[in-house]
């Protein structure tokens, strides 16, 4: 078994995934950045672990984290969601994600792709900044630093890990 970051729960084979194949990876789909981000505030208060294991209804509930749906949800969709025990039912996130769903596609049409806009920043409070400035919610500097930790933006595999140098 090659050494893995120490936070990875090495008996749970979907962090094991995560860590090995995703975590620290560069992000080229705009969609993906979205969850990305998306997961990192559902995470807020939580262990990592719990959005893993519901992610795959996370993605299904919010369709597959587009933002052009997402964009759209109204109060009715977000009492629904409310009742759905799979997701992590929390009204302040689910409200946040739609409202930055609508600002991330106005990044979108002001950079071409959110991943022009995102990978042009290598400091997280610059990030952070601005993207509160555009008026996005339930971020902070914690959450900011772990979505470019996990995007591939910082370096964060910690020295014994195989993947620390690659």
């Amino acid at each position: 078994m090659p050494n893995r970051c120490s936070w990875v729960n090495n008996k749970n084979p979907l962090y094991v995934k995560y860590h090995d194949e995703e975590w620290g990876e560069v992000v080229s789909d705009d969609n993906k950045l979205f969850e990305a981000l998306s997961l990192e505030i559902f995470q807020t208060g939580l262990s990592w672990e719990i959005v893993l294991n519901k992610r795959v209804e996370l993605r299904k509930a919010f369709d597959n984290f587009s933002p052009n749906i997402i964009a759209l949800y109204d109060d009715d969709y977000i009492e629904f969601l409310l009742q759905n025990n799979l997701i992590i039912r929390h009204r302040l996130k689910i409200k946040s994600i739609i409202i930055n769903a609508n600002i991330f596609l106005n990044i979108q049409k002001e950079f071409i792709s959110f991943q022009t806009y995102v990978y042009s920043f290598n400091d997280e409070n610059k990030l952070l900044k601005d993207l509160k400035k555009r008026g996005m919610k339930f971020i902070g500097i914690s959450t900011i630093r772990s979505f470019m930790e996990s995007i591939g933006i910082i370096n964060a595999h910690e020295l014994e890990c195989f993947k620390h140098n690659l």
